[in-house]
This record gives C-alpha cells, structure tokens and sequence, in this order.
C-alpha cells in the first residue's frame, strides 16, 4: 500500500517533467507570456483603478485622501514604466 503512494507521486512528478516536451513548449515561454500578460495588460489596469480609487477618496473628503493619493501615483509610475524597468534590469543582467 505504501509503494502505491509512492508510485503515484512518481508518476504525477514524471507527467510534470514532460507535459512540456508533449507541447512542444518551455517553461521559459510560458513565464515570458505572463510577464507580457502582467506588463501589457494588469499593471495598466490596475493603476487607472488605483487613480480612480484615489480620486474618489479626495472627492468623498476621505482623512487619508492625500496619501491614497500619493500611493495611486507612485503605483501607476511603476505600473506604466514597468516595460522600461523591465527592459533596463535585462540590460543589466546581459
């Protein structure tokens, strides 16, 4: 009974190693299509939400508006550099 467990473990480690190889993809390709996924898409959508947010915080006469405020603007630096940022630190790594 106790190979059993260990067989299947093999087994599901075995199907992870080469699920891969039977797609004809890397691990390499999947991570690089999130990152433009997160850079292109989520990090955009989530600065104008953060502006948005901060926004209606000032306008609502929310005590901590100014500092929501900052934050949504330091966030949507990152969020809208991101594609520079990530290009620099490739500069440097190569």
């Amino acid at each position: 009974m106790r190979y059993k467990k260990y067989f299947v473990y093999a087994l599901l480690l075995g199907v992870v190693v080469l699920l891969p190889q039977f797609g004809f993809c890397s691990v390499e390709s999947t991570l690089s299509a999130v990152q433009t996924k997160l850079i292109s898409t989520i990090l955009p959508l989530a600065a104008i939400l953060g502006l948005v947010m901060a926004g209606f915080s000032f306008v609502m006469g929310s005590p901590n508006a100014r500092s929501h405020l900052i934050l949504a603007v330091f966030g949507s630096a990152i969020g809208f550099g991101a594609p520079s940022i990530v290009a620099f630190i490739r500069g440097l790594v190569n």
